[in-house]
């Protein structure tokens, strides 16, 4: 790489890296001298100067009534650089508050069929925190997304650690599969009878994953910090009146 395209790396773009290549090997010189070197126009010499002059890069001094420019010591690069390294570590909080405060607005993912209900249940094998919650109905998970890529979503979901906290009605209960168990890292409630759930909620990180029946055949991934704290509350309150099997 040539010292020209070095100094494109610290801020200099090719015109303006040539002609301060030019100052420094000429010393000291006019401007159409420098210009003639840099291979630019001599206007372009005079505004590019300016430039390098207000960056402290060329000093300039007139002597019988012409200009002549000189090139200031090359550790200046390294005071500017460290001076823009100041200021945005000054900065930086401030930028940080404003990435911050756009995180923390919620965002809402919706999606329909079959492969828009497998994109929720995807999202949860992503999650930080491995602790899942949720809310099942076996019966309708049976018909969408289907039982063979729930089977392989359960699977999946014990090789990779996820703990599932999960509760189900049992009138929606079809067969003795998915049961409480340490191996398959389910621990499963069912909630008084009269709480029959349709619909299946997950609760991770600081999302809320919701998936319907078949008759409306939706998914939607809420990602909101305030959201998923309240779901949390409301799950650990019917968890709490909810029994094992």
């Amino acid at each position: 790489m040539e010292l020209r395209d070095e100094l494109k790396e610290f801020g200099l773009d090719d015109k303006k890296a040539k002609v301060y290549l030019a100052v420094l090997e000429l010393g000291q010189a006019k401007a159409h001298e420098i210009a003639h070197k840099a291979g630019v126009a001599r206007a372009t010499a005079y505004d590019l100067l300016e430039k390098l002059a207000q960056d402290g890069l060329v000093g300039a001094y007139d002597k019988h009534k012409i200009r002549y420019y000189i090139a200031s010591d090359p550790e200046k690069i390294k005071r500017n650089l460290q001076e823009k390294q100041r200021s945005l570590e000054h900065l930086l909080p401030e930028l940080k508050s404003v990435y911050n405060s756009l995180k923390a607005k919620p965002k809402i993912s919706f999606y329909e069929g079959v492969e828009g209900l497998k994109t929720v249940f995807e999202d949860t094998l992503t999650a930080q925190n491995k602790n899942l919650r949720g809310i099942l109905s076996m019966e309708d998970l049976y018909k969408v997304p289907g039982k063979n890529y729930m089977d392989d979503y359960v699977a999946r979901r014990v090789a990779a650690g996820y703990q599932l906290r999960v509760i189900r009605s049992k009138p929606k209960e079809i067969a003795p599969d998915w049961p409480g168990s340490p191996a398959e890292r389910r621990d499963l409630r069912y909630p008084p009878a009269s709480m029959v759930f349709d619909m299946t909620t997950y609760i991770y990180d600081n999302k809320v994953g919701l998936i319907s029946s078949v008759k409306e055949n939706f998914g939607m991934i809420i990602e909101s910090r305030e959201y998923s704290q309240n779901m949390g509350h409301l799950f650990e309150a019917l968890w709490q009146i909810s029994h094992a099997a």
